[in-house]
């Protein structure tokens, strides 16, 4: 078996990243994480933010049944410099008014592709949705805009009726 075929069944771990929320709060991902649980959603471009809006309603309902669980987005952009990130999470943040919102995105300005990579991530024309414990192990992986499916495959994990899947790294 070549390296690159065992690679594929090693699980997804959440890589670590400094970021700070639209509330300028620092975060040490994955550690920071505040739950054991947590639903992450990843975006990649400025136009996916109705694929991540399609998951509110369904996470809210989420989190009011599982209070374990805690809610991120994650808007994932390339390095930059600090004068451009300032302005941009100045940006965001006015095109954010309420609190809350504010408080669970996180900006990610991190290597895309090493990032991707070490999510098991294979492009960024979509979003993903993931289930992540402090520690960083991906539990579960959802891809696009809400789906009952996708939904009722991430509720089985949440209920302890699935096992977390081993969700395999890129190759």
């Amino acid at each position: 078996m070549q390296p690159a075929q065992r690679r594929e069944h090693l699980p997804a771990i959440f890589p670590t990243v400094h970021a700070r929320n639209l509330n300028r709060r620092s975060f040490h991902l994955p550690g920071d994480f505040e739950s054991q649980r947590n639903l992450v959603i990843v975006a990649f471009q400025r136009d996916q933010q109705a694929a991540v809006d399609t998951w509110t309603a369904p996470v809210r309902d989420l989190l009011a049944r599982y209070p374990d669980l805690r809610w991120y987005e994650l808007p994932t952009i390339r390095h930059a410099n600090p004068l451009f990130r300032a302005w941009l999470d100045g940006a965001m943040r006015g095109g954010t008014p309420d609190h809350q919102s504010r408080e669970q995105t996180i900006t990610l300005y991190v290597d895309k592709v090493a990032f991707r990579q070490a999510l098991g991530l294979p492009h960024e024309d979509t979003i993903y949705v993931l289930l992540v414990d402090r520690a960083g192990h991906v539990l579960w992986r959802g891809e696009g805009e809400y789906a009952a499916r996708l939904a009722a495959q991430l509720e089985a994990v949440l209920a302890g009726t699935a096992q977390p899947a081993a969700v395999p790294t890129a190759g």
